[in-house]
């Protein structure tokens, strides 16, 4: 029988709801956390099982991998490889923020996201408390907390309606920003990036960092 999901206001309660959300990740489940944009169910990016479990709690399959969130640039190293200098300089500018880069992925950290092809798709979200749930887990497979199909959520409330006890521990930090989604740069098949999702950041500011970028 599955346990009910554990719900906890952000930063009202802060302490037991960063340290509940942390124990379940390394107990291979998942959780909602707030980000930038939208709420999102995150799981431990290194564990492969945990990974399964948030597709399967989003009814979406492995041809869509989930990216990964991290809470400084520095923790790049740990799950990219061949980092370019311009993905480095973009990521300087621009994290925390609305940027996500798709590089290639460490072989050596063991992840298992789906079918990524040898790459991953990485962030450093623009919210306090993501950033501090991060610190103590380290990297994070994070998809938008929906149903695959469905609006992504903006409150911890849309994503109970969607996800319920599928996820352990909710982090409710009230109404997120919703909006226009980050800017996707792939440095993977190209080494001065190449735009495949037109978001939050538009060419000519990315540009001014990385000026070879191709559109």
């Amino acid at each position: 029988m599955t346990e009910p999901a554990r719900v906890y206001s952000l930063p009202a309660d802060e302490a037991n709801a960063l340290t509940d959300a942390a124990e379940a990740v390394r107990a291979g489940q998942c959780i909602v956390l707030p980000t930038d944009t939208v709420y999102g169910i995150g799981a431990n990016a290194f564990d492969g099982d945990a990974v399964q479990r948030l597709l399967d709690a989003k009814e979406r399959g492995r041809d869509m991998p989930p990216p990964v969130l991290i809470a400084e640039p520095s923790m790049l190293r740990a799950i990219a490889d061949d980092i370019p200098a311009a993905a480095t300089a973009l990521a300087k500018a621009f994290w925390p923020g609305a940027l996500t880069l798709i590089l290639k992925a460490q072989p050596k950290s063991g992840m298992n996201l789906g079918d990524t092809g040898g790459t991953v798709a990485v962030r450093v979200p623009d919210h306090d408390g993501a950033r501090a749930l991060l610190r103590r887990t380290g990297p994070l497979a994070v998809s938008s907390a929906n149903v695959s199909g469905q609006p992504a959520a903006t409150t911890a409330d849309e994503a109970r309606e969607q996800l319920g006890d599928r996820v352990a521990v909710y982090l409710d930090a009230g109404p997120v920003a919703g909006g226009v989604a980050s800017t996707i740069v792939d440095f993977a098949s190209s080494s001065e990036g190449r735009i495949l999702r037109q978001g939050a950041l538009e060419l000519d500011q990315l540009r001014e960092i990385a000026p070879e970028i191709e559109s």
